[in-house]
């Protein structure tokens, strides 16, 4: 929800505003709104409308997660928390003029969850996919069971990485240079997140140590 206004220096705008010979008493009510602005997310909470979740029991509840321009809205699976919610989205999309992207919105259940409530949660918010087997700044949303088949899209990645290198072309050092700069880089990112298996991560040395 950050605007072009939140990205520049306010003082930079009020003096081109002034510059390009805008009234004093315009640019204070430009100026006004610019700098006042606030967000209101936990309300519908506060009031009973919703239920966030909790981490634990003496955790405090989360209702979302706001991250760049994503947002991520937790809420216990209840057919009339799904229909305030949709409630609350087209309340900010009348009011800010923007439309919220159902088809890019994806939705995540707990295992407990059975099929007829999930349906009627889908139906609520207008979502029609589940997060099962989407990834998030390159990770997967959802690990299951099994971590080894989650991450294997790792392996890939750096097999395909290193079919494209051409061997005959490399130096021995050239190689070691491509091997900690590309091959040993990919899968960084994930296991500052998650643990790996042990497997996993034999698999991938395995295959470096074949180029």
């Amino acid at each position: 929800m950050s605007k072009a206004y939140d990205r520049v220096e306010w003082s930079f705008l009020r003096d081109m505003m002034i510059k390009m010979g805008f009234n004093s008493s315009w640019v204070k009510l430009i100026m006004n709104c610019v700098t006042t602005v606030r967000y209101q997310i936990k309300k519908a909470e506060e009031r009973g409308k919703i239920i966030g979740i909790k981490v634990c029991k003496r955790a405090p509840s989360i209702n979302h997660l706001l991250f760049a321009d994503d947002s991520l809205l937790l809420f216990k699976a209840e057919n009339r928390t799904a229909i305030e919610i949709n409630h609350i989205l087209e309340t900010y999309a009348g009011c800010s003029g923007q439309v919220i992207n159902k088809e890019k919105s994806a939705i995540m259940f707990s295992k407990n969850t059975q099929h007829q409530q999930k349906n009627m949660i889908m139906s609520a918010l207008h979502i029609t996919r589940e997060a099962r087997t989407e990834k998030y700044l390159g990770l997967p949303v959802y690990i299951g069971r099994s971590k080894e088949k989650a991450f294997a899209y790792l392996k890939d990645k750096i097999w395909r990485k290193v079919q494209g290198w051409k061997e005959k072309m490399l130096s021995t050092a050239g190689k070691e240079i491509l091997i900690k700069a590309v091959a040993q880089a990919v899968p960084v990112f994930a296991m500052a997140c998650f643990d790996l298996t042990k497997t996993l991560c034999n698999q991938i040395s395995e295959m470096i140590c074949r180029y």
